[in-house]
């Protein structure tokens, strides 16, 4: 089974404060295919060492295959294929982050696959701009918006969105 390496969150506290502006949102960030992303810390439940993969026949091509989870079968999905890149090479760095998405009434944990996880930042509603209309790599709707730290930026994901099963599905042109 793959190590699991727990996200060390902090306790329950008023967002803090810089001068007048509150933190409020907690952002895990990682790194696929050079560029640096983001998604809200309350989607993640814990970060995986790579490794444990089954490949399921006749899945869509972002799906890599399924994982073993304390007993529980998920899905784990390739990242770059979903934002359509190929797939990168596996190296000691590579992770699985495990996410809670609700649809609907249900909850779905399921994996994805990334090059590499960065850190935990803390960006406020008023450093996050709306995603870019040109430009970008990715499609506008999987972006939630652009976190600006000090002179860099964060393309911050729409879980939801990205990792939608209904979408997934529908994005592989075999179903």
């Amino acid at each position: 089974m793959a190590e699991s390496m727990q996200l060390a969150t902090r306790p329950a506290q008023p967002p803090a404060t810089r001068g007048e502006e509150k933190v409020a949102n907690q952002f895990l960030t990682f790194s696929l295919g050079g560029e640096v992303l983001g998604m809200e810390i309350r989607f993640i439940r814990e970060i995986l060492q790579y490794g444990g993969i089954t490949e399921v026949p006749l899945t869509p091509a972002a799906v890599r295959g399924v994982m073993n989870l304390r007993g529980a079968v998920i899905p784990v999905i390739d990242l770059a294929v979903r934002f359509g890149r190929p797939s990168a090479p596996v190296d000691r760095r590579t992770c699985i982050v495990i996410l809670e998405v609700e649809e609907g009434e249900s909850t779905t944990v399921m994996g994805i696959v990334v090059d590499y996880v960065r850190e935990v930042l803390d960006i406020s509603d008023t450093e996050i701009e709306p995603p870019p209309t040109f430009g970008n790599t990715l499609r506008t709707d999987f972006i939630r918006g652009v976190g600006k730290i000090g002179r860099r930026f964060v393309l911050l994901l729409d879980v939801e969105r990205v990792l939608s099963a209904e979408e997934l599905a529908s994005s592989d042109p075999a179903f």
